[in-house]
């Protein structure tokens, strides 16, 4: 990857819809070029796919919490279920699994304060095998997470 990969995938990053000679024109390029470029990295499996950027607030899912999960057990038919049953839950939008403690890293977008607590009690407690839940509000966001700043090849 070099330096217009990376700004190709920069410019892709900050702005999805961009024509192919709307990029070429940004990163100095002819579109031909341009195109073979984005072309090439979508084959490598570099870009994933594009998306629309939605506020949460305006499709009701504005509160979001931080979930820290550690299981009872690391059987692992106990984390098979666990893991299957979270990612299938639609107020999941990141779900990690953790070396160490805690196990499981979830981050939930629900309405508001009761739907969270409905969400808790009555689709993450009831998963079998779950140990501790712990909820964290955010306060506020500093640098949402939506970019990933390819590295140079040095």
């Amino acid at each position: 990857m070099d330096a217009l990969d990376r700004a190709i995938i920069a410019e892709l990053q900050a702005d999805g819809r961009l024509s192919n000679v709307e990029l070429a024109a940004r990163i100095g390029l002819t579109p031909g070029p341009c195109l073979r470029r984005v072309q090439r990295l979508e084959s490598d499996g570099v870009i994933l796919g594009y998306r629309a950027v939605v506020d949460p607030s305006r499709v009701g899912r504005g509160f979001e919490v931080l979930i820290d999960v550690d299981l009872t057990s690391q059987d692992a038919r106990i984390v098979q279920t666990f893991e299957a049953t979270v990612a299938a839950l639609d107020e999941v939008v990141e779900f990690k699994r953790l070396f160490g403690r805690p196990d499981y890293f979830l981050r939930v977008a629900v309405a508001d304060l009761v739907a969270y607590e409905v969400f808790l009690t009555q689709k993450i407690m009831s998963i079998p095998g779950l140990g501790t839940a712990s909820s964290h509000f955010a306060m506020k966001d500093i640098v949402p997470g939506t970019h990933i700043a390819p590295r140079s090849s040095r």
